[in-house]
C-alpha cells in the first residue's frame, strides 16, 4: 500500500500539534500540508492534491461542515471530520467519510494525544480512503507471515494476564518462570492508584523480564511486562504492525477500573489467535467474558485451578462459561505458556 498524502485542516493550534505528534509515527501517511481556514485549505488541495483530509469544524470565517458542503461537489476528497458530536449528522450529510466526536475546546496537549490514539485516528484516515482496509491488511499480513522466521513469528504474540485477590503473589510465581525471550506481556491486577507503580517495581526487581507501569503509547515488546495503572482502563491497539497500550480514565467495567474484561476484549480484537490469555485467582467474575472473547477469536486461554487459588472466583466464572482452554496449577502456568508457544512455531 502506497503512502497516503494527508492534509490537516483545523483552526486549533493545540489540535494541530497533537495530530502531528500522533501521525508522524505512522509510516503509511505523509502530512503534505496544513491549513488554518477553509480558503487556505482549498488552495492547498489544488496545490498538493492530497489523498485524504482531516478536518476540524473549528475554522474561522467558515465552519468545517460548511466548507465540506461546498468542497465535495468540486473536489471529491475523502474527509475525516473531528468535531463536537452534535455535528455528526451534518458532517455525514455534507459528505464526510468518517466522523470522530471531539471536544473542540480541549487544549491539553497530553490529553489530546491520548484521545487521538484512543480513537485510532491513523487507521480511520486510511479507512476513509480504503473502505476495504481490513481485508487488504489481512491479505498483506498473510503474505508477510509466510516469509517470517520463527523468531519473528514468536514476536507477533502477546500474553494477557488478569488477577485480583491473591494475584500479587500469584503473579510473582508466574513471572519468575518467564524469561526475556517471552512475547510482550500485559497485565491487569486489581489495585488502587499509586500501588501499581510500586508493585511494578517489585516485579521488575524479582523477575527476569522488565516490568513497568503502563502509559499510553507504550509498545508491547518482547521481554517486557506492562502493568495497568490503578486508576485507568487499559486497552491494546495495533499501530504500524505493533501492539501498543492505551490507558485512559473511564468508568468501572465488571466492577473494576482497571478491568480485566476491558484488556482481554481489546486483545481479542487486535491479536486474535496470536494471543494467550491467563486468568488468575480473584473474587468475582471480571475477565471471564473477556477471556471467552479471546478464546472465540482463536487465542489459547489458561485458567488457574481451584486448588492453587486464594479465591477461585474469576477463574471459575471463566471456566463455567467455556472461556478456559485448560486449567492448571499456579506453578505450571509459565511452563504451559512456553509449551503452547513452542507448539505454534
Amino acid at each position: 500500500m502506497r503512502k497516503l498524502k494527508l492534509l490537516v485542516v483545523t483552526g486549533s493550534f493545540e489540535l494541530g500539534c497533537a495530530l502531528r505528534k500522533v501521525l508522524e509515527t505512522d509510516n503509511s501517511l505523509v502530512l503534505v500540508a496544513e491549513a488554518r481556514d477553509a480558503y487556505s485549505a482549498r488552495d492547498k488541495i489544488i496545490k498538493y492534491e492530497p489523498d485524504v483530509m482531516l478536518l476540524g469544524n473549528d475554522l474561522p470565517r467558515m465552519s468545517g461542515v460548511t466548507f465540506l458542503e461546498r468542497l465535495i461537489p468540486q473536489y471529491h476528497i475523502p474527509a475525516v471530520m473531528l468535531a463536537d458530536s452534535r455535528y455528526k449528522d451534518k458532517a455525514y450529510d455534507a459528505g464526510a467519510a468518517d466522523f470522530v466526536a471531539f471536544n473542540e475546546h480541549e487544549t491539553n496537549g497530553g490529553s489530546l494525544i491520548e484521545r487521538l490514539v484512543y480513537d485510532n485516528i491513523g487507521y480511520r484516515i486510511k479507512k476513509a480512503v480504503y473502505p476495504n482496509l481490513d481485508m487488504l491488511t489481512g491479505m498483506a499480513s498473510h503474505h508477510v507471515h509466510e516469509f517470517q522466521s520463527a523468531d519473528a513469528a514468536y514476536s507477533r504474540n502477546i500474553i494477557a494476564i488478569g488477577a485480583s485477590t491473591g494475584g500479587t503473589e500469584a503473579l510473582v510465581t508466574v513471572m519468575q518462570g518467564i524469561h526475556k525471550d517471552a512475547p510482550g506481556i500485559v497485565i491487569v491486577q486489581h489495585m488502587p492508584e499509586g500501588y501499581t507503580q510500586m508493585y511494578a517495581k517489585r516485579l521488575d526487581n524479582e523477575c527476569d523480564v522488565s516490568v513497568k507501569e503502563a502509559k499510553t503509547g507504550d509498545i508491547v515488546q518482547r521481554g517486557q511486562v506492562l502493568l495497568a495503572p490503578g486508576d485507568k482502563q487499559m486497552r491494546i491497539v495495533k499501530i504500524n504492525h505493533q501492539y501498543q497500550v492505551e490507558c485512559h480514565v473511564g468508568p468501572k467495567v465488571s466492577g473494576h477500573c482497571p478491568s480485566v474484561d476491558v484488556l482481554f476484549e481489546s486483545v481479542a480484537r487486535v491479536a486474535g489467535k496470536d494471543a494467550i490469555g491467563v486468568l488468575l485467582t480473584g473474587m468475582g467474575r471480571d475477565g471471564a467474558q473477556g477471556l471467552l472473547e479471546m478464546r472465540k477469536a482463536g487465542a489459547y486461554t489458561i485458567g488457574q485451578d481451584e486448588k492453587s487459588c486464594i479465591v477461585y472466583g474469576m477463574p471459575k466464572a471463566a471456566f463455567d462459561i467455556g472461556a478456559v482452554t485448560v486449567q492448571v496449577p499456579l506453578e505450571q502456568i509459565s511452563q504451559k505458556i512456553y509449551y503452547e508457544l513452542d507448539k505454534k512455531y
